[in-house]
């Protein structure tokens, strides 16, 4: 399955950048939410563990899932649950770092070798195991950009961020109904330029509602990472623009996408 060795090779190239920071690096605040780095991965190492359990045990993971629950009924944050989890396995630190590493290695291998369309539980409905390996890429992969961002580094992608284009797509009607609007009836074309320089076209061609431009920056919106208005992207009609306005591939409830000039490299 590509998407478990897009995920790790994903899940790699963020590790290159955090492995040598100590406590203090660790302790960096970077753009999103007041987050540093050190909560980024411990968040990304609690949801990674949450999908192996998914994987390997359902008893497990509804155990764990438990406390999890009634916070998402009542809206509320789950950083008080993430930081317990964490201070009572007393992951922190550079150990922290280690303890992410050697599970988003495991459960890689354990993608690879599970049947892609075999159903796994989640928060929300049930996914397929393909599935469940894209959410991870593409959790790490917008996460770690506001890591990339704090450490004033370009990001050097590849093709693998297509399973996040393709999410992004996936989700233009959830987009709408995520903030109670009404689904168009159409989506925009898309015209996206890879990082390997080939062209990515999703919709049915139009000169009135498209989006061109890098597939990077596509993903950006969609994952809420950067404001369209920081983006190279040209968005032409009352659709594509609303669409880029209010773009969420991810779950959970609606959520604002930054506002312009925000997010960005750390001079």
């Amino acid at each position: 399955m590509q998407q478990a060795h897009d995920f790790l090779d994903e899940s790699n190239a963020l590790l290159s950048l955090v492995e040598t920071l100590d406590s203090d690096g660790l302790a960096e605040v970077t753009a999103f939410k007041g987050w540093t780095i050190e909560n980024v991965i411990g968040h990304l190492h609690i949801w990674n563990h949450a999908a192996d359990l998914s994987l390997r045990d359902e008893a497990g993971f509804f155990d764990f899932f438990a406390p999890i629950a009634p916070i998402l009924k009542s809206g509320g944050s789950l950083r008080d649950f993430e930081k317990g989890w964490l201070a009572d396995r007393g992951l922190a630190g550079p150990e922290l770092v280690q303890t992410w590493a050697d599970l988003f290695r495991a459960l890689a291998a354990r993608f690879a070798e599970a049947d892609p369309s075999a159903r796994v539980k989640w928060a929300g409905p049930d996914m397929s195991v393909r599935s469940s390996a894209t959410a991870r890429l593409m959790e790490t992969w917008a996460h770690g950009q506001e890591i990339y961002d704090v450490l004033g580094l370009v990001r050097q992608n590849t093709d693998r961020i297509g399973n996040i284009v393709m999410l992004g797509v996936n989700t233009f009607g959830w987009s709408f109904r995520v903030h109670g609007q009404p689904v168009p009836e159409m989506m925009p074309h898309l015209r996206l330029t890879a990082p390997s320089g080939a062209v990515w076209t999703y919709g049915d061609p139009s000169d009135t509602e498209v989006i061109k431009g890098p597939a990077e920056e596509f993903c950006q919106v969609v994952t809420q990472t950067r404001n369209v208005a920081d983006t190279r992207l040209s968005v032409i009609g009352p659709v594509a623009t609303a669409w880029m306005a209010r773009a969420q591939c991810f779950a959970g409830g609606a959520e604002t996408p930054p506002a312009p000039g925000t997010r960005g490299l750390k001079s």
